[in-house]
């Protein structure tokens, strides 16, 4: 194989959906959550319909309510590797759907890349009983999403954009629309919000600045076997494969746009998202725009991390952008 083939089959590995690959290619996780399946039983999912390019995405709402939810983590060394486990309590009634509360508006819920909407649920459930309206979703190519393709963020927007409009069809919208997402999640939440001018803020946990980094990062994490000259001919041939403008995959470029208000974090000793790129992201969002850095916090446990995270989460919430306008500038819905 040349070397543009392998360019080429690079970039398709690289777009191919994650919950395509089989079980054996994924990596161990240096994270394990434990939550029952029970306490999302009362929630039940459902489907929209989305694309070009087309994909059924799977979703859940979870209404205000008071959950008691709390998370208590133990952390360990597993053959020279920090390993995490992180435990989910709450109170779930059987009859969840339905809420005597208004919710104050509609949080959406991101998760990171080869997981899905599970792996966001204790914060859907912790933000439910601050007054919120969750919206916990499968990305295109993700957990029951379908999808043979993802896009970093450039079709991934436009599909929220779609679930918001199936949601305003059945009266289940409450404004205002927030963002709220890990790493890759929290990437497609910036772009999100970048484009259509419903999403009023968004939260972004240990995003990237741009992708080649986090592609490379990742690459020496768990696949320091495999090639960089590989990984960057796959990242050299990824925009044609997507039909997008390569600048386009990168959240620099989205934020260099316009303004709104951001909560960014980061932690100390990620790997991944390193601190300084989400402070140049935070940079490029003043002055709407807040950055908390937990230190000493690594990538895949940062967003389980509720003792450090919760108290400036709902600081922000309650203070951070509740009196700001969403843009004028931005160009809303396809």
């Amino acid at each position: 194989m040349g070397g543009a083939g392998c360019g080429s089959f690079m970039a398709r590995r690289l777009a191919q959906a994650p919950n395509t690959f089989p079980a054996c290619a994924v990596p161990q996780a240096p994270v394990v959550l434990d939550l029952s399946p029970d306490l999302l039983a009362p929630f039940p999912q459902q489907h929209a319909a989305v694309g070009p390019p087309h994909a059924q995405l799977a979703f859940r709402l979870v209404e205000p309510g008071d959950y008691g939810t709390g998370v208590t983590s133990t952390h360990w060394v597993e053959r020279g590797r920090r390993r995490s486990r992180f435990s989910v309590r709450a109170r779930v009634p059987v009859a969840a759907g339905v809420s005597a509360r208004v919710p104050r508006g509609t949080i959406v819920l991101l998760h990171g890349y080869g997981v899905n909407q599970v792996s966001m649920a204790p914060w859907a459930l912790r933000l439910a009983e601050a007054g919120w309206r969750c919206l916990l979703v499968d990305l295109r190519g993700h957990g029951a999403s379908t999808g043979k393709r993802i896009y970093f963020g450039v079709h991934e927007a436009w599909d929220l954009s779609q679930l918001l409009d199936v949601l305003e069809g059945r009266g289940c919208l409450a404004r205002p629309v927030l963002a709220f997402g890990h790493s890759y999640g929290a990437a497609v939440a910036l772009r999100w919000q970048a484009i259509d001018s419903r999403v009023h803020a968004a939260v972004a946990i240990a995003p990237y600045a741009t992708l080649a980094s986090a592609v490379g990062n990742i690459r020496r994490q768990y696949a320091s076997w495999m090639p960089s000259a590989l990984v960057r001919a796959g990242l050299r041939h990824l925009p044609r494969l997507l039909n997008s403008p390569p600048e386009e995959l990168n959240p620099v470029t989205w934020l260099a746009r316009g303004s709104g208000p951001r909560l960014l974090i980061a932690g100390g000793d990620d790997a991944i998202a390193p601190a300084g790129e989400v402070s140049r992201l935070h940079e490029l969002a003043l002055p709407d725009s807040r950055l908390v850095v937990v230190p000493g916090a690594r990538h895949e446990p940062l967003v389980f991390q509720f003792e450090e995270l919760v108290p400036p989460v709902l600081e922000w919430l309650e203070r951070g952008w509740a009196s700001r306008e969403p843009p004028a500038s931005r160009a809303g819905r396809r």
